[in-house]
């Protein structure tokens, strides 16, 4: 079945411009022009990514963002003028999984939207660099490693954390490739580049603050004190990054 895109832009000129290249390349293009476009396609079939715009009359792009974190993980892409680093910030806090400056080059969209459907239905796992044992738990990915972040386990089959009583949270596609390269590093200190590269995302793909809003997003989420983490470390001096303490 052909993946399907959705674009909700107020501007039919660039609606009609993405459907036609996407769908050459061989997806399905739901074009939308608002927000309650969108949730009434949502109804009939969940798409499996959004190119939303942020900048649209009535309801803005960041009021769509916060409706579609709440319903699902679905990728997001965020379309945003060249010098709009606030709206970047906001919507990658928000749960966007990556943006593209408009006008957008066609095939930079298309390299990006690839990226993150490759996030959403799985990449290959590194090779680990310790040698902890690994999990036999029977929702566990053959050689991968299950993952405790404090309460809420790993559950890869699934794509989400879940704790001991069973409630469930749910993971955007960074979010979940971001948990998995920790757990599959624990103890070990992971620079911003590295964590890109682990996560499934071309570090030259997206700009140098994305890393600690999606770390600060996932500690949001995880922490017993987010201004204080135990779980997901903040390791200073030479080039820093971030270390995963398991916790179980």
């Amino acid at each position: 079945m052909k993946s399907c895109i959705a674009i909700v832009d107020d501007d039919a000129l660039t609606r009609e411009v993405v459907v036609e290249y996407l769908s050459k390349q061989g997806y399905e293009v739901l074009s939308l022009e608002s927000g309650p476009a969108l949730r009434a396609a949502y109804r009939a079939r969940p798409p499996d990514c959004v190119i939303l715009d942020l900048v649209m009359p009535d309801e803005d792009g960041l009021t769509v963002l916060r409706w579609l974190r709440a319903q699902s993980d679905v990728p997001v892409i965020m379309l945003t003028v060249n010098d709009a680093t606030a709206d970047r910030v906001v919507g990658l806090e928000l749960g966007a999984d990556d943006y593209v400056a408009k006008p957008a080059d066609l095939r930079e969209l298309l390299a990006r939207v690839r990226s993150v459907l490759r996030r959403r239905t799985g990449m290959p796992r590194p090779t680990p660099l310790t040698g902890a044992a690994v999990s036999n738990t029977s929702t566990a990915v053959p050689g991968a490693r299950e993952g405790w972040f404090g309460r809420w386990r790993l559950d890869r089959a699934r794509r989400r954390l879940v704790d001991r009583e069973g409630e469930i949270l749910a993971l955007t596609g960074a979010e979940f490739g971001l948990l998995c390269a920790f757990a599959d590093h624990p103890g070990v200190v992971l620079s911003r580049e590295k964590l890109l590269t682990l996560s499934g995302t071309d570090p030259g793909e997206i700009f140098d603050r994305a890393i600690d809003l999606r770390i600060t997003r996932l500690r949001r989420k995880i922490e017993p004190a987010p201004a204080n983490p135990t779980v997901i470390r903040t390791v200073r001096g030479h080039g820093g990054g971030y270390e995963y303490v398991p916790s179980a």
